[in-house]
């Protein structure tokens, strides 16, 4: 297409408009062509007038009035250049709109047909104006990796059908010939790069294609050996003076480091900047070449040990003061520019007889050294995102690059983005017959010549320059354009280049008209500026941006801001799952459970169900305000069950090998051989003992049926007692419990089998009394020791504690009629005993039943906000236990040894954030009549089942249809040798 440039307005049109009929152009290209001709006749004229207004002898003010003037006419025609451009895309948009009730058949259609096959040409373009598709390909990547999420989430707002697969081999979208042309968008993940660089043939893309790889760059910030830069091998290059140390590419580079001292140059601002800094650059074309600066920089210094994410203005702004950042930030982007401009010379050698991709585009990090001066020295360069720097525990990694990922997105891909795709598939398409075709050129000296790529990057260009965002433009450089534009002869055409910088200054004159000098921002820093001053300011979008977990959790639904409930599923070996969720605005801040909750935990995953609250607050009033509460459900599974149906063996052990408390003992599944004699039953509640399971092989615990594992005692039994003995031994008796919730538990256990339900329950933290157990025939009691939440002056002492539960219970009689069972966790020690004894005979109680429960596992995983014990604590922790025990029985109490229980199935904790409960109560629908719960052996031998109640036989009615159930078979283990001990007789 050719724009003719008569002398007369009216010639130009009509000649421009006969041409363009006979080239089969559409009416916004001849829009367009008039507007580039004309724009650039008025730069012209404003460009002589102003040399002659510097060549004839003026004044000053002269000379300055020319300038003005000469900068208004520019300003203007720019003006009028943009809302051509606009005005194009406005056209563009309605053409579309006006084809949606034409396709709109046709493309039901085709969403029915699973395989997509090719349709008509003209439908083809029509779909692809309605929506288009993007193809992600995750490589290593796991489909529940945020990273992954992002793209997945942020494309369908964006309103793309989204096809994700591993490599661009396996993908069955690429591998068809709708691969070639089906796409608009492709997305190759790091791990994915080389199957994507193999699979596309990037000179063959059709225009509206756009790719998140640019070879050529890649291929000249790559490791040509010992860590040089590849397009450093060029000759042109060969001893100039790159603000860059060549050895700067791939993996053989040296690690890097902040120097220790550096020598300030003479003219370093005072104080001398010292720092590394990673910065991150958005290149969008590579001829012209054209490339962004985000605003996020990875800042080490000597006295931070782990680098920080910052605002790279911000950094400076702190290290140099008022008076020198803006020119620092103006150094490091002419260092960059100068790097990706020798970059590109050695690509376009190479490359020049090749097609480019017109809209892709490449993410790259440069590393920058200060070594006391504002300009930095270009230390490394890589092709992705890295962010080795800042700490993988805290998330601070993944939350930066997808903060990068989803602006870029953004970026480049807004609603505006849909303008592009259809104009070069529809009023494009037609002209790309004929490569060297040029559009808004002009015949003659003063031609304006843009190839059919140019006028897209152009509109692209302008688009990105007026929506605000968290890049700045980085190249071309107003400030180094300005006089190469300014001074090329009259005879020269403009460059696309030029226009740029046109177009930049453009929207930075109309953003910072009433800014002071010193305060001028482009758009999209004005964007960032009014951002900073959001997180300084009230919570008005209390939303989550993302949810952070390690290991990644699968949502249910997929995470998206507006649902406020997810779910997620962990295997068995999961213990725990670090939460770090990250909210929209900067103004709003997280909490986990509670108001003054953590931002960022480690939360132990019990079995069963485990719940996570995060609450997104406003912290603007002196008490946070809840804006919004997301909740996380995370279900973790039992450990995997084979189920016997023919010859297996039976397995035993005491301790796990990933936590080894006795050290010079096996860990593990052991083989077992059970004594054939008859066993008799147990004199203590602290034989030892040890787990066993009938397994197809003892050296793989996934061969093992885990429904059917049960504590068996060495030598011994623990009989199991039926509910018409409990009752009838329960039978005027007084349980008194006092400890923790682990103590709490065992007593909900006896409450149930012994009234068949348990009707009242709570997580008691004080004491209480239950007096309608066994139809009012027996009592029990609980106190809560030790009570934690309250500060140490106004506790209250175990011995005040004890005698306070003796006092709510009476009357008591000093027989086994009376029966105290404590213990808890990992607060008990032997000094205890000796109080018990102490205060029992003062009470004249010394010849009641005392049960102790021993010490118990937990606190054994890395949780914020509780203690955390060492193996070695651990280990000690066991010695401590051997230790109360062997008091107990010198004092002549009963001890059931809870340590040894717990230890070999320290994994099966249920929810809790010690990791020590052993027990859940949970609710019970049933109707009105209801099978009473008793445990039984499930053919393992005599030892007693570690799995929930088992039917009986008898049925009674209940008072309500809503009661309790205690689940948790390792509680339910000791809790049953707590009864076979206060009721020694079983059933014949």
């Amino acid at each position: 297409m050719r724009c003719l440039l008569a002398s007369a307005g009216g010639l130009l049109l009509r000649e421009a408009a006969m041409l363009l009929r006979r080239r089969s152009c559409s009416g916004p290209l001849l829009l367009l062509g008039v507007a580039v001709c004309l724009f650039y006749q008025t730069l012209m004229v404003a460009r002589n007038r102003f040399r002659s207004g510097q060549q004839q002898p003026a004044a000053a003010a002269a000379t300055i009035r020319n300038r003005k003037l000469a900068d208004e006419v520019l300003v203007e025609e720019t003006r009028r250049f943009i809302s051509t451009l606009e005005t194009l895309q406005r056209k563009t948009q309605l053409d579309k709109d006006e084809d949606k009730d034409e396709d709109k058949d046709e493309d039901k259609d085709e969403d029915k047909d699973e395989v997509w096959s090719d349709p008509p040409p003209h439908l083809h373009l029509h779909r692809h104006r309605r929506r288009h598709r993007a193809v992600v390909l995750t490589g290593h990547h796991l489909v529940s990796d945020t990273e992954v999420q992002l793209f997945q989430r942020v494309l369908q707002q964006l309103d793309y059908d989204v096809q994700m697969s591993r490599y661009a081999e396996t993908s069955s979208f690429l591998r068809t010939n709708r691969g070639e042309s089906g796409w608009s968008l492709l997305v190759c993940l790091s791990s994915s790069e080389r199957s994507c660089l193999r699979r596309i043939s990037f000179s063959h893309l059709q225009q509206h294609q756009m790719v998140n790889l640019l070879p050529g760059l890649m291929e000249a910030f790559s490791d040509a050996g010992g860590g040089l830069c590849h397009f450093y091998t060029h000759s042109h290059l060969t001893g100039s003076k790159l603000p860059m140390k060549p050895y700067s590419c791939g993996p053989a580079n040296q690690k890097l480091q902040v120097p220790e001292d550096s020598d300030s140059p003479v003219r370093a601002p005072p104080p001398a900047l010292v720092a590394m800094v990673n910065v991150y650059v958005l290149v969008t074309s590579v001829n012209p070449l054209t490339s962004f600066l985000h605003d996020i920089s990875v800042v080490a210094t000597n006295q931070e040990q782990r680098g920080r994410a910052t605002k790279l203005r911000n950094f400076l702004l702190q290290q140099l003061g008022p008076t020198t950042p803006h020119d620092a930030l103006g150094q490091v982007k002419k260092v960059i520019g100068d790097v990706l401009q020798a970059a590109v010379v050695a690509t376009n050698q190479k490359q020049q007889t090749l097609h480019r991709c017109v809209l892709c585009y490449q993410l790259l990090t440069f590393t920058l050294l200060f070594s006391g001066s504002i300009t930095p020295v270009v230390v490394k360069v890589e092709t992705d995102l890295t962010f080795s720097s800042l700490s993988d525990n805290t998330f601070d990694r993944q939350i930066s690059k997808d903060l990068i990922l989803e602006d870029t997105l953004h970026f480049l891909l807004s609603s505006s983005q849909t303008h592009l795709s259809s104009l070069s598939e529809t009023h494009l398409s037609s002209l790309s017959e004929t490569e060297d075709r040029q559009y808004g050129g002009c015949r003659g000296t003063h031609g304006v010549c843009l190839s059919e790529d140019e006028f897209v990057l152009l509109l692209q260009f302008q688009r990105q320059m007026k929506t605000p965002s968290a890049f700045t433009l980085l190249y071309p450089s107003t400030s180094s354009s300005s006089s190469s534009s300014s001074s090329s002869s009259s005879s020269a055409p403009l460059s696309v280049s030029d226009l740029q910088v046109r177009i930049s200054r453009y929207y930075k004159l109309q953003t910072n008209s009433s800014c002071r000098p010193d305060e001028v921002l482009t758009n999209q820093e004005a964007a960032l500026s009014s951002s900073q001053d959001a997180a300084e300011g009230v919570c008005v979008d209390p939303h989550l941006r993302q949810i952070y977990t390690d290991p990644p959790l699968t949502l249910t639904p997929p995470f998206s801001s507006s649902v406020k409930e997810y779910r997620a599923e962990v295997t068995f070996d999961t213990v725990t799952v670090r939460i770090r969720p990250e909210p929209v605005s900067s103004a709003c801040r997280i909490h986990l459970d509670e108001h003054r909750g953590p931002r960022m935990a480690n939360y132990p995953v019990g079995l069963g169900d485990s719940r996570i609250s995060i609450l997104v607050t406003d912290a603007t009033e002196p008490e946070p305000v809840v804006m919004t509460i997301y909740t996380v459900h995370v279900y973790r599974e039992s450990r995997p069950s084979l189920p016997m149906f023919g010859d297996h063996v039976m397995c035993g052990f005491v301790q796990d090998c990933g936590l080894l408390v006795q050290p010079g003992f096996s860990c593990g599944l052991q083989p077992f051989i059970q004594s054939q004699s008859p066993l008799q039953s147990c004199s203590s509640g602290h034989q030892p003992g040890r787990w066993v399971v009938p397994c197809l092989s003892c050296s793989d615990n996934r061969t093992c049926d885990w429904r059917e594992v049960a504590w068996q005692p060495d030598g011994c039994y623990h009989p199991l007692v039926d509910r018409p003995l409990l009752q009838d031994c329960m039978t005027d008796r007084k349980v008194l419990f006092m400890g923790d919730s682990t103590n709490r538990g065992m007593m909900f256990f006896l409450m149930e089998r012994v009234n068949s339900s348990l009707e009242d329950w709570g997580k008691a933290h004080d004491l209480l009394v239950y007096r309608n157990l066994n139809g009012g025939r027996t009592l029990v009691s609980y106190s809560y020791y030790p009570q934690f939440w309250l500060d140490k002056r106004q506790r209250p002492t175990f011995r005040q504690a004890l005698l306070q539960l003796i006092t709510r219970s009476r009357p008591l009689v000093n027989s086994n009629h009376t029966v105290l069972v404590v213990g808890g966790v990992q607060w008990l020690n032997t000094d205890h005993l000796t109080t018990i004894r102490e205060v029992l005979d003062r009470e004249s109680l010394s010849d009641i039943v005392v049960v102790v429960k021993s010490l118990g596992m937990g606190f054994h995983l890395p949780v914020d906000g509780i203690r955390s014990l060492s193996l070695r604590e651990i280990q000690e922790l066991y010695r401590e236990n051997r230790n109360i025990i062997t008091t107990a029985k010198h004092h002549g109490y009963e001890a059931i040894d809870t340590f040894s229980i717990t230890m070999g199935r320290y994994k099966e904790f249920l929810q809790g954030r010690c990791a020590c409960h052993f027990h859940e109560v949970e609710k019970f629908w049933s109707s009105t009549t209801s099978t009473t719960n008793r445990t039984g052996s499930t053919g393992t031998g005599p030892g007693l089942s570690s799995q929930s109640a088992v039917l009986d036989t008898d049925q009674e009615v209940w008072p309500k249809a809503l009661s309790y159930h205690v689940r948790g078979p390792v509680n339910q283990v000791y809790s049953e040798i707590l009864l076979s001990r206060l009721c020694p007789r079983t059933r014949t």
